[in-house]
């Protein structure tokens, strides 16, 4: 009983920061709308308005004067598994459906304002969320004991500064702080006693800092480059029970636990090229130290140690290409396309993170209404490859009871695909 307890516990915390995210692992690329048409190609070259804060703060010194974003990102993720050979943990337990589509229409906010000092010195504040989603399953699905409801909130304040040391080199750095908010459930496995559940609530809050670089080759063409930190985080969290057996109250308490979590570092290079005064083409490569996430280790209040999960994540890159082609004043359209590679191994893969290489279309239009004055709106469909689970057959079981204990044997195959629609206004005075 012990044994599911700590499994549960482990899954729960570890969906905290791995919940069914738009990019690769939990990262969100949704950070704003005029980028989207791109599929986020050359966003830490492109400098195209106070968003860039988010991707490289050297950009705001193409900015000048004052400039005000406000976006919001509809994304609607879909995450269908489809069981091929699950097994039941216990003969008097049901083994349970597919458990529906697991995704739903999330509102992603992004708000951005950057403002000149003088001819060479920018400063600027970014507030986005930097990664989060909700999935559910049906609370009766065969991965119940798994997973069911992974729900992450978060919200970051970049405060951002830009000085332009010459007319081709510029440089930005900025400092972050972040809260992340969330809610996980799972199904626990009582045995002779029947099946209840677990939840977790949990929030923590990290500092981290990022900087970029801009160096303008010609008028026509820039390179940018750009770095986050990882963060730290020790996340406080609550387990709670429902449906739990009077006589297991003292053997499955409710209470504290916590987790110590390093999130990674990411850096990217992106180009920018006015090829025509009608198309611009842009460029980014992206690289995440997802091997930070190495080993999990789940601890009570009195420093109890509960388990110890190896998650083996692996470094990834993301490759991305765009274009703009400037019909007139008024109007500019975009397009781009996007590989997304996934730090997840197929050992590692449960349904909380089912998560594998994806590719990024997106398409995108600005309307200006005059030149202080624009709209932005994009559209992008993402198409995740093919995912197997398989967890806890009989040798995995073997070679780590503590996570296998009272859950069903999940084989199987997870469908994702995910649609975004962006939206955002641009003000510059």
């Amino acid at each position: 009983m012990c044994r599911t307890l700590r499994c549960s516990i482990t899954t729960a915390i570890l969906a905290v920061y791995s919940g069914a995210a738009v990019s690769a692992g939990f990262q969100l690329q949704e950070q704003n709308a005029s980028g989207l048409g791109n599929a986020y190609a050359g966003q830490a070259a492109a400098a195209q308005d106070a968003s860039t804060i988010f991707f490289n703060p050297a950009g705001m010194t193409f900015l000048p004067g004052r400039n005000v974003v406000g976006a919001l990102n509809f994304v609607r993720p879909s995450v269908d598994f489809t069981d091929t050979g699950s097994t039941r943990a216990s003969p008097i337990l049901p083994l349970g459906g597919n458990g529906g589509d697991a995704g739903d229409w999330n509102a992603l906010p992004n708000l951005y304002y950057s403002s000149q000092i003088n001819a060479r010195l920018f400063v600027g504040l970014g507030v986005n969320v930097p990664f989060g989603l909700k999935t559910e399953y049906d609370p009766s699905w065969v991965g119940r004991f798994h997973a069911i409801t992974s729900e992450v909130k978060t919200i970051n304040f970049n405060p951002s500064v830009a000085l332009k040391l010459s007319d081709a080199l510029s440089v930005g750095a900025g400092v972050n702080f972040q809260r992340a908010d969330a809610k996980l459930s799972n199904a626990v496995n009582f045995g002779a006693l029947g099946e209840g559940a677990a939840t977790v609530k949990g929030h923590d809050t990290a500092w981290g800092w990022n900087a970029g670089i801009m160096y303008s080759l010609t008028p026509n063409t820039r390179i940018g480059a750009a770095y986050r930190s990882s963060m730290g985080y020790k996340i406080d969290a609550d387990v709670s029970f429902a449906n739990r057996p009077a006589v297991l109250g003292g053997v499955l308490p409710d209470g504290p636990v916590t987790a110590d979590v390093r999130v990674p570092a990411m850096a990217s290079l992106s180009l920018f090229h006015r090829l025509t005064p009608q198309w611009d083409l842009l460029a980014d490569v992206s690289w995440t130290d997802w091997s930070t996430l190495g080993v999990l280790n789940i601890v009570r209040d009195n420093g109890r140690l509960l388990s110890t999960t190896p998650l083996h994540w692996k470094d990834t890159w993301r490759f991305s290409v765009g274009s703009n082609y400037h019909y007139n004043s008024a109007w500019t359209f975009r397009m781009g396309a996007a590989y997304d590679q996934t730090p997840v191994n197929e050992a590692d893969r449960t349904p909380r993170v089912p998560d594998n290489d994806r590719t990024w279309l997106a398409v995108g239009a600005q309307y200006r209404f005059s030149k202080q004055l624009a709209l932005d709106a994009g559209y992008a469909y993402i198409l995740v490859k093919e995912s197997s689970i398989n967890l806890c057959n009989p040798p995995q079981a073997a070679a780590n009871p503590p996570a296998c204990a009272g859950k069903n044997n999940l084989v199987g195959t997870s469908e994702n695909d995910i649609n975004i629609v962006s939206l955002q206004l641009r003000y510059t005075y």
